[in-house]
Protein backbone atom coordinates (compact mmCIF):
# COMPACT_ATOMS: atom_id res chain seq x y z
CA UNK A 1 0.00 0.00 0.00
CA UNK A 2 1.40 3.48 -0.74
CA UNK A 3 0.53 6.26 1.60
CA UNK A 4 0.32 10.17 1.36
CA UNK A 5 0.18 12.32 4.45
CA UNK A 6 -1.26 16.01 4.09
CA UNK A 7 -2.67 18.17 6.84
CA UNK A 8 0.58 19.76 8.74
CA UNK A 9 1.14 23.13 9.24
CA UNK A 10 1.80 26.02 11.27
CA UNK A 11 0.04 26.64 14.63
CA UNK A 12 0.18 28.57 17.72
CA UNK A 13 0.33 26.42 21.26
CA UNK A 14 -3.32 25.44 22.19
CA UNK A 15 -4.72 25.47 18.87
CA UNK A 16 -5.40 22.35 16.39
CA UNK A 17 -5.06 20.51 13.44
CA UNK A 18 -6.13 17.15 11.46
CA UNK A 19 -3.48 15.48 9.09
CA UNK A 20 -5.04 12.93 6.81
CA UNK A 21 -3.33 9.91 5.23
CA UNK A 22 -4.99 8.69 1.90
CA UNK A 23 -3.90 4.69 0.64
CA UNK A 24 -4.07 3.35 -2.75
CA UNK A 25 -4.67 -0.14 -2.93
CA UNK A 26 -7.78 -2.65 -2.41
CA UNK A 27 -6.61 -4.01 0.97
CA UNK A 28 -6.63 -0.58 2.92
CA UNK A 29 -9.35 -1.90 4.95
CA UNK A 30 -6.87 -5.31 6.16
CA UNK A 31 -3.85 -2.91 7.77
CA UNK A 32 -3.42 -1.42 11.23
CA UNK A 33 -2.37 2.52 10.54
CA UNK A 34 -0.51 4.35 12.45
CA UNK A 35 1.14 7.70 13.53
CA UNK A 36 4.66 8.40 14.21
CA UNK A 37 6.95 11.36 14.46
CA UNK A 38 10.01 12.50 14.48
CA UNK A 39 11.58 15.88 15.77
CA UNK A 40 15.19 17.48 14.78
CA UNK A 41 18.07 15.98 16.52
CA UNK A 42 15.61 13.22 17.79
CA UNK A 43 14.75 9.75 17.56
CA UNK A 44 11.25 8.69 15.64
CA UNK A 45 8.32 8.14 18.33
CA UNK A 46 5.50 6.66 17.89
CA UNK A 47 2.33 8.76 18.31
CA UNK A 48 -1.17 6.40 17.70
CA UNK A 49 -2.31 3.44 16.13
CA UNK A 50 -5.67 2.29 14.71
CA UNK A 51 -7.05 -1.60 14.34
CA UNK A 52 -7.75 -2.61 10.88
CA UNK A 53 -11.69 -2.20 11.85
CA UNK A 54 -11.38 0.40 13.88
CA UNK A 55 -12.34 -0.96 16.89
CA UNK A 56 -8.91 -0.47 18.92
CA UNK A 57 -6.64 2.98 19.35
CA UNK A 58 -3.43 3.31 21.07
CA UNK A 59 -2.14 6.48 22.26
CA UNK A 60 1.29 7.88 23.68
CA UNK A 61 0.84 8.89 27.03
CA UNK A 62 2.44 12.49 25.70
CA UNK A 63 -0.65 12.91 23.42
CA UNK A 64 -3.29 10.66 24.99
CA UNK A 65 -6.09 12.94 25.72
CA UNK A 66 -5.18 15.64 22.93
CA UNK A 67 -5.00 13.84 19.68
CA UNK A 68 -7.65 11.43 18.16
CA UNK A 69 -6.58 8.73 15.25
CA UNK A 70 -9.54 7.76 13.21
CA UNK A 71 -10.19 6.24 10.06
CA UNK A 72 -12.49 5.75 6.72
CA UNK A 73 -12.07 2.89 5.03
CA UNK A 74 -14.45 3.60 2.45
CA UNK A 75 -11.97 6.23 1.55
CA UNK A 76 -8.77 4.78 2.56
CA UNK A 77 -8.16 7.52 4.72
CA UNK A 78 -6.34 7.77 8.40
CA UNK A 79 -6.86 10.82 10.83
CA UNK A 80 -5.07 12.65 12.94
CA UNK A 81 -7.22 15.13 15.09
CA UNK A 82 -4.64 16.97 17.10
CA UNK A 83 -6.18 19.25 19.41
CA UNK A 84 -3.99 21.64 22.13
CA UNK A 85 -1.15 21.51 20.38
CA UNK A 86 2.25 22.49 22.43
CA UNK A 87 5.35 22.96 21.62
CA UNK A 88 7.19 19.95 22.20
CA UNK A 89 4.50 18.46 19.27
CA UNK A 90 6.56 20.15 16.60
CA UNK A 91 8.10 17.36 14.28
CA UNK A 92 7.40 15.44 11.03
CA UNK A 93 4.86 13.52 11.23
CA UNK A 94 4.48 10.11 9.16
CA UNK A 95 1.83 7.79 9.09
CA UNK A 96 2.46 4.04 8.64
CA UNK A 97 0.54 1.08 7.50
CA UNK A 98 1.16 -3.08 8.43
CA UNK A 99 -1.07 -6.21 8.41
CA UNK A 100 0.52 -6.77 11.71
CA UNK A 101 -1.12 -5.59 15.16
CA UNK A 102 -1.16 -2.45 16.80
CA UNK A 103 1.57 -4.39 19.33
CA UNK A 104 3.86 -5.15 16.68
CA UNK A 105 3.32 -1.80 15.22
CA UNK A 106 4.71 -0.05 18.22
CA UNK A 107 7.20 -2.53 19.37
CA UNK A 108 8.92 -3.05 15.55
CA UNK A 109 8.52 0.19 13.77
CA UNK A 110 11.52 -1.14 11.79
CA UNK A 111 9.13 -3.53 9.89
CA UNK A 112 6.68 -1.68 9.33
CA UNK A 113 5.50 -2.56 5.65
CA UNK A 114 4.58 1.25 4.36
CA UNK A 115 5.34 4.51 5.53
CA UNK A 116 3.92 7.82 4.17
CA UNK A 117 5.94 10.88 3.28
CA UNK A 118 6.31 13.20 6.48
CA UNK A 119 4.24 16.29 7.00
CA UNK A 120 5.35 19.00 9.65
CA UNK A 121 3.67 20.38 12.10
CA UNK A 122 5.00 23.57 13.52
CA UNK A 123 3.51 24.94 17.21
CA UNK A 124 5.04 27.90 18.72
CA UNK A 125 4.44 28.97 22.00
Amino acid sequence: VQLQASGGGFVQAGGSLRLSCAASGRTFSSYTMGWFRQAPGKEREFVAAISWGGGSTYYADSVKGRFTISRDNAKNTVYLQMNSLKPEDTALYYCAADLGTITTMRSRPEGIESWGQGTQVTVSS
